[in-house]
């Protein structure tokens, strides 16, 4: 049985100083399993969103508690990830390239989207990202994507005329973020 060796005091006490979400689920489902009669593991762990193997290993985790400063039980180890391929001084030169129109950058496109900013990657700096990676770069730059959208077929007929004169469907284009982040 696991948990033995903690009690639910203990582990409210530690919930108490605890500031990650992830970390507090993981001492909620703990207090549960020990709190609560005939919840199993499994219960504990479906109940916050988590197998029953996820539960037995975090409850093991949990009962180094006894032994141990919570802040090395409850939290995860950092973890690096893969080094980046950009230099520091190329991503910086990147996201000034992405404020940029393309054209600046002597690329002829009149806005950025996915594959070009991959291709300028590929030729600036022969760097090459998968679609997806370019996609959360340029999200971290500050950028946001648009589409087209076609008109309601109610609004102003002059209106819808001129969009589609001025402006015909494209590829996704990225623009900066204008909206505040909170």
């Amino acid at each position: 049985m696991t948990l033995e060796n903690v009690s639910a005091d203990h582990l409210r006490q530690v919930l108490a100083h605890v500031e990650e979400s992830a970390a507090s689920e993981r001492l909620m489902a703990a207090l549960t399993y020990k709190e609560i009669d005939d919840v199993s593991q499994a219960d504990a762990a479906e109940l916050y969103g988590y197998s029953e193997g996820w539960a037995s290993k975090w409850f093991n985790r949990l009962e180094r508690l006894d032994t141990e400063p919570f802040e090395d039980v409850v939290y995860d180890k950092p973890r690096s990830g893969r080094p980046s391929e950009l230099t520091e001084q190329e991503h910086q030169q990147f996201i000034e390239a992405l404020h940029e129109s393309p054209e600046e950058v002597e690329i002829d496109a009149p806005a950025w989207s996915v594959p070009l900013a991959r291709q300028y990657l590929i030729e600036e700096f022969d760097v090459e990202y998968c679609e997806r990676h370019v996609r959360r770069l340029m999200t971290e730059a500050g950028l946001s994507w648009k589409t087209a959208r076609p008109e309601y077929y109610k609004s102003d007929e002059r209106a819808q005329e001129a969009w589609q004169e001025g402006f015909k469907k494209s590829p996704t284009v990225w623009t900066t973020n204008t909206q505040s982040s909170q």
